[in-house]
């Protein structure tokens, strides 16, 4: 696998529409006049259980911001369960199969439990050489317990990671040393730059074919 080059991805809010999924299972739960305000405070509290307690399974994590949120006990796992149908951004399956065809291996490292990422991966229609969640590694990105975890199974780090949070993925990718696409789609600022910044997946292949050439 030296000759390989490897391509690492965030899922979530990356591949997968995210905030679109959570806000619907959150005006389910509280209304749609409320979502707007409680995806903000959603963002603000995940990584704050994310960071209490690193072991706890990410169905887990989502109750509890729910819990926090004061859904009523019955609703504590509409996320989880809502997860599984989340779908992807448009362009994402036509970008990863666009990689693939020039010879990049795909991996998924992400904040999140097996069976999730299982059926978003269906969703999402493409192969992944290998996949690495948040429960399985006991610990949550921007910990490094992911690239770690890439390292031991293929050999070494990947050639670039490719994420849309600048904080879980590019900050820490960067202390890596690793280059680093950032998927800016809500058009947001963060230091350090990554090595290149696009809005969506569509530009991706030829980005990576940029950043490291075959």
């Amino acid at each position: 696998m030296a000759g390989d080059r490897w391509a690492t991805f965030d899922c979530y809010g990356t591949l997968i529409d995210w905030n679109r999924g959570i806000r619907r299972g959150l005006a389910g739960v509280f209304g749609a006049e409320h979502a707007d305000e409680l995806l903000v405070r959603y963002h603000e509290l995940e990584p704050v259980i994310e960071r209490a307690e690193p072991t706890l399974p990410y169905r887990e994590v989502m109750a509890r911001v729910l819990d926090e949120l004061g859904a009523p006990a019955g609703d504590r796992d509409a996320l989880g369960d809502a997860l599984p149908d989340w779908t992807p951004f448009p362009e994402v399956p036509a970008a990863l199969a666009e990689a693939r065809a020039r010879g990049w291996r795909l991996a998924i490292l992400s904040n999140t439990d097996r069976d999730f990422i299982e059926a978003s991966k269906a969703q999402l229609g493409a192969e992944f050489d290998e996949t690495i969640v948040a429960s399985e590694v006991g610990s949550y990105k921007p910990a490094l317990g992911h690239w770690h975890a890439f390292e031991r199974s293929v050999g070494r780090l990947p050639d670039v990671h490719v994420g849309a949070s600048h904080f879980h993925d590019v900050v820490p990718a960067n202390n890596l040393g690793l280059p680093t696409v950032w998927v800016n789609r809500l058009g947001e600022h963060g230091h350090p730059p990554p090595t290149r910044e696009i809005p969506d997946l569509a530009p991706l292949p030829d980005t990576l074919d940029e950043l490291v050439a075959s």
